[in-house]
């Protein structure tokens, strides 16, 4: 029985991370209201890093054929200093600037994001409603700014907007595109951007992860569960990847406002 309860909470939260990881609706905030009104215990690290990994695998299918072209072309430009590459060496470099405020804040305030999330759910209402604020703010805009017109002070200021999503509630995906979109992005470099930078950002969690799992004594009984995890949260994002891909492409950003005010305002009174 406790095999079968540990399948199904797996599953049911790999699923969950998997679906709400690339819509603006904060996976990490969904999971702490599981834990709370659902009574679910959260995993581990082990969890946390397969899941995550599985969300970064998906984006990498998705965005396969980007990231063939930046890479080709940012060795190109390297080589041969070729104009017709230099957006896309320079699309790279913003990448990597956009990463470091992330880094940064995770180091310099991880115990005060904890301190939040144990002073209860509320804080998760809280910043579910300012999530939902940001995106209707935003949801008409249509920037201008393609690939190769962007700068470091976009960079940065998308980085920071990264960084502020680690406070559970404040969707990464959400602040990011936010971000862009008010920086005068296309929705589709916005996009792109965003779930781009996700990838350095998972992939270090994921290096900075293998030691502590490695000494997990625990793992080997671990395996089936994880693996169950990992392929429903890689499913989940890959077909919710898409699914957002479409709804930017209409312009309704204004629903997931609606859906983080609900629930937000639900959290607030109940929790």
């Amino acid at each position: 029985m406790n095999l079968v309860y540990e399948v199904i909470k797996y599953l049911f939260l790999g699923a969950l991370q998997g679906f709400t990881e690339p819509i603006p609706i904060s996976s990490s905030g969904h999971l702490v209201l599981a834990q709370h009104f659902l009574g679910v215990d959260l995993p581990g690290l082990s969890f946390e890093v397969f899941v995550n990994a599985a969300s970064l695998a998906a984006i990498l299918v998705i965005y396969r054929k980007d990231l063939t072209r930046i890479a080709m072309n940012g060795l190109q430009y390297i080589r041969t200093k070729d104009s017709n590459s230099k957006s896309d060496f320079f699309f790279i470099v913003y990448l990597v600037i956009a990463t470091i405020p992330a880094g940064v804040f995770g180091v310099l305030f991880d115990d005060m994001i904890e301190n939040l999330i144990s002073e209860g759910v509320q804080i998760v209402g809280i910043t579910l409603i300012i999530t939902g604020i940001a995106l209707y703010l935003i949801r008409n805009l249509k920037g201008k700014k393609n690939d190769g017109d962007l700068s470091v002070k976009d960079a940065l200021i998308v980085g920071l907007a990264q960084a502020v999503a680690l406070i559970p509630g404040i969707s990464r995906s959400g602040a990011t595109i936010v971000a862009a979109m008010a920086l005068g992005m296309k929705q589709e470099t916005a996009l792109r951007f965003s779930f781009l930078l996700y990838i350095p950002v998972s992939l270090g969690t994921t290096v900075l992860a293998v030691g502590d799992i490695a000494g997990n004594s625990e793992l080997s009984s671990q395996w089936a569960p994880l693996s169950i995890a990992f392929i429903a949260s890689f499913i989940l994002s890959y077909f919710s990847l898409k699914w957002f891909m479409g709804i930017m492409e209409r312009g309704n950003l204004k629903y997931f406002s609606f859906y983080c005010w609900i629930v937000g305002i639900l959290v607030i009174l109940f929790a």
